[in-house]
């Protein structure tokens, strides 16, 4: 049991949580929720032990292994993926190397009776006593099993981290955590870089094999899979909730029509009062019934009622020219560099109209699919877009072709035509950009925000053929919600790559797998495609 007792955080004056208190249980799986802002990374490094608090402390017993994987982190270029991932095990091989090295000593020591004899000989007892508790498992199996589990081939194991992107460290960096076995597992937004295989064999991880988990994430199928708890940070405190995500949005509706009551009934008390105080100011009669109802306003503690934005936002793409009736297609396909083979032979044909999702693990070629549809690589076959068709493209590294030295609002108001000028402000907010951030410079946003511009630009644009690789990364609930229902009213053809389940629910009518050099087309919805090959992935991972 981990108890976090009275934390306090405050900057520069501002109080960004006091006094928060609660337990976690060994086998809790709690989704940390709050507006971006509240301070849940915040809390997390400190439950982690990586940040201080201003006042309070989190206690628990001293053999607690607790395991923290943050939104941004890269492992050290300077050994192999199975290395890297084996360093999860580095305590215990230390401990071996240290046991072996102390008996060798002890095997040409004579002192039997000095202080230095006996201080090895307790270590090694000290030692021995840990090291031959721990259950005997053969640690390459275990590496293997994580690391193919998280999206690795057999040939990865042997190359240089060095070789792979930033998403593909982080799932070497959250192998190492889940083969520690930790008491605790604190993950922030780990969905953000994995597909959905991968989505699907973490949830089956964090259920069957860890005990305490503390999530952040903006993928709400992910958290509602996985939680039996919910912790909304919000104005300072915490709202301790034992219910999943989808329940606790009703419970905090509950919570806060309950505020609002209450509130409204004292702010009615609190006029009445000051009605008959200032009525009855100076009549002589009143005067120790005024004095006493003054003091007790002064006293009164004014209840607040928790921050909820109402804002909402329909956005929808221009009324799209029409294109011809078949937008994208491909014939006979091939796609290798040098002798590695992404594809070959693909085939495919996505009618006017048509919402179809990519999916696949990373590294199966749907992100080459589409650059080559853009016409941006070259290959073998044919393939390319059909009569009048004006895409929109919304790449991974698309926040970086942005104009630096514009301000946001200038980023936006350079595309926006004819009425949607007069909301820009409404849409930009709609994406967390308000106040004075919408006249910051480009060059001064974080990457997420930089993101999230680039998809109000796109959002914004008069196209019918919208191609979308990885749109949600980092958008907030309420972003992703604004942007899906905009999709799903655009009349044009949507090629989607995503990991994010509930985004892409709803979606697509027709699937496209990318697996073993092959493209599958699959006549269903997603959420049919998902079904199933959640039961065949089960299987196929044994980890159940």
């Amino acid at each position: 049991m981990i108890s976090v007792n009275g934390i306090a955080v405050e900057f520069s004056g501002d109080t960004l949580f006091s006094d928060v208190s609660f337990v976690i249980n060994e086998n809790d799986k709690i989704a940390l929720m709050g507006k971006n802002g509240a301070g849940k990374s915040t809390m997390m490094k400190i439950i982690a032990g990586v940040q201080k608090a201003n006042r309070g402390s989190v206690q628990c017993p001293n053999d607690t292994v607790i395991a923290y994987l943050p939104q941004h982190l890269l492992t050290e270029d300077d050994c192999t993926v199975f290395e890297e991932a084996s360093k999860a095990f580095a305590s215990v091989f230390e401990m071996k190397s240290e046991m072996g090295k102390l008996n060798k000593e002890l095997e040409t020591r004579t002192d039997y009776e000095s202080d230095q004899y006996m201080t090895i000989i307790e270590r090694v007892s000290e030692l021995g006593e840990k090291y031959y508790s721990i259950e005997d498992v053969n640690y390459d199996a275990e590496v293997e099993k994580a690391l193919s589990g998280l999206g690795f081939k057999r040939e990865d194991f042997t190359r240089q981290t060095s070789e792979f992107s930033g998403g593909w460290r982080m799932r070497i960096e959250l192998a190492k955590i889940l083969l520690q076995k930790p008491d605790l597992v604190l993950l922030d937004e780990p969905t953000n870089h994995i597909d959905i295989e991968s989505v699907i064999w973490l949830e089956d991880f964090l259920l069957n094999k860890a005990k305490a988990v503390i999530v952040i994430s903006h993928d709400k199928t992910f958290i509602d899979n996985i939680t039996n708890r919910t912790i909304e940070v919000t104005m300072g405190r915490i709202y301790d909730y034992k219910a999943k995500y989808s329940h606790y949005l009703q419970l905090r509706e509950e919570r806060r029509e309950q505020q609002i009551k209450a509130y409204n009934e004292q702010q009615k008390f609190i006029a009445d009062n000051k009605a008959f105080i200032e009525r009855f100011r100076g009549t002589y009669s009143k005067t120790n019934q005024v004095n006493s109802r003054e003091k007790m306003l002064e006293k009164l503690e004014i209840l607040q009622i928790d921050e909820v934005d109402n804002s909402s936002l329909n956005l929808r793409f221009p009324p799209s020219q029409r294109s011809g009736d078949y937008p994208v297609t491909a014939d006979d396909l091939s796609k290798s560099y040098s002798e590695h083979i992404v594809f070959k032979n693909a085939n495919l044909s996505i009618a006017r109209g048509e919402k179809v999702s990519f999916v696949g693990r990373n590294g199966e070629g749907k992100s080459t699919m589409i650059k080559a549809i853009m016409g941006e690589i070259d290959f073998e076959g044919s393939c390319g877009l059909g009569h009048n068709a004006k895409v929109g493209y919304f790449a991974q590294n698309q926040a970086s072709l942005l104009d630096l030295e514009l301000t946001v609002f200038q980023t936006v108001d350079q595309i926006a035509k004819g009425d949607i000028r007069s909301h820009i402000k409404s849409i930009l907010g709609g994406f967390m950009f308000s106040g004075d951030t919408i006249d910051k410079k480009v060059r001064f946003l974080s990457g997420g925000e930089k993101t999230r511009l680039a998809m109000v630009k796109l959002l914004l644009e008069p196209v019918n053929v919208l191609i979308l690789d990885e749109p949600t990364n980092h958008l907030d609930l309420k972003s992703k919600d604004v942007l899906k229902q905009a999709l799903m009213n655009f009349d044009g053809t949507i090629i989607l790559v995503s990991h994010d389940r509930d985004f892409l629910q709803g979606l697509s009518n027709k699937v496209f797998e990318f697996k073993d050099q092959r493209v599958i087309e699959h006549f269903e919805t997603i959420d049919e495609f998902l079904i199933r090959n959640r039961v065949e992935n089960t299987k196929q991972l044994d980890l159940v």
